[in-house]
C-alpha cells in the first residue's frame, strides 16, 4: 500500500499542493500535519510510523517536508526499512528505497548531507544578521513592560509591607515580569 506524508510548517500555509502530488503518485491514505519541521514529535507522522508495514511504501512530495535534518532523514528512513516498507520523494525522484536499490540508498546519504549544509548555512547568515541588528540597537523578543503598574509594583516591593502575590494582584504585572524586573535592578 502507498502512503503519503505532507507537512506545512505554519496553520496559515496550504497542503493542497502536497496532497495533489500524492494522490498523483497513488497514495491511498495520506498524513499530514501542520506545525513545524524541527520537532520530531509530529503526531501524524508518529500515527504513520505507527501504521506502515512490510511491503508498503511511504511518499513524500520533498524531503524538507519529511524530515530537517540529514541525521533525522536518516533515522527516519533506516526506521522505515528496519520494517521493510519503502521511501520516495516526487521532488527528488533520485531517492527511492522501495525499489531497494544501492544508488538510491547512496543518492539519499549524499542529498541529504548537502541539504542539512544548504540549513546551516541559511542558519550562520540568520544569525550574523541578528548580531548586526543587535549591534546597532535592534530589539528582539517581547518589548519590556515600563508602564506605570510596573513602577508602582516596584516601589510596593521596595515599600516591603505586600507579598509580591498581593502586589502581582493590585498592580496587574506578572510574577515573572515582575521577577525579572526586579532582578534586572538588583532587588532580587
Amino acid at each position: 500500500m502507498k502512503y503519503g506524508y505532507a507537512r506545512v510548517s505554519t496553520k496559515d500555509q496550504n497542503l493542497e499542493r502536497q496532497i495533489e502530488s500524492l494522490e498523483q503518485q497513488g497514495c491511498e491514505v495520506i498524513f499530514h500535519d501542520k506545525m513545524t519541521g524541527s520537532k520530531r514529535e509530529r503526531p501524524q507522522l508518529e500515527a504513520l510510523l505507527a501504521t506502515v508495514k512490510e511491503g508498503d511504501t511511504v511518499i513524500v512530495h520533498e524531503l524538507s517536508r519529511f524530515s530537517r535534518s540529514t541525521k533525522d532523514l536518516l533515522e527516519l528512513v533506516a526506521l522505515l526499512s528496519e520494517k521493510g516498507v519503502g521511501f520516495k520523494s516526487v521532488k527528488e525522484s533520485w531517492i527511492n528505497t522501495a525499489e531497494d536499490s544501492a544508488v538510491g540508498h547512496l543518492m539519499l546519504t549524499i542529498f541529504s548531507g548537502i541539504a542539512e549544509f544548504e540549513r546551516q548555512q541559511i542558519r550562520e547568515r540568520t544569525n550574523e544578521g541578528i548580531a548586526i541588528a543587535k549591534k546597532k540597537g535592534k530589539q528582539f523578543g517581547r518589548p519590556r513592560k515600563t508602564g506605570d503598574n510596573m513602577h508602582y509594583a516596584i516601589e510596593l516591593v521596595k515599600e516591603g509591607e505586600m507579598s509580591i502575590s498581593e502586589i502581582c494582584r493590585k498592580t496587574k504585572v506578572s510574577r515573572p515580569t515582575l521577577y525579572r524586573r526586579l532582578k534586572e535592578e538588583g532587588l532580587r
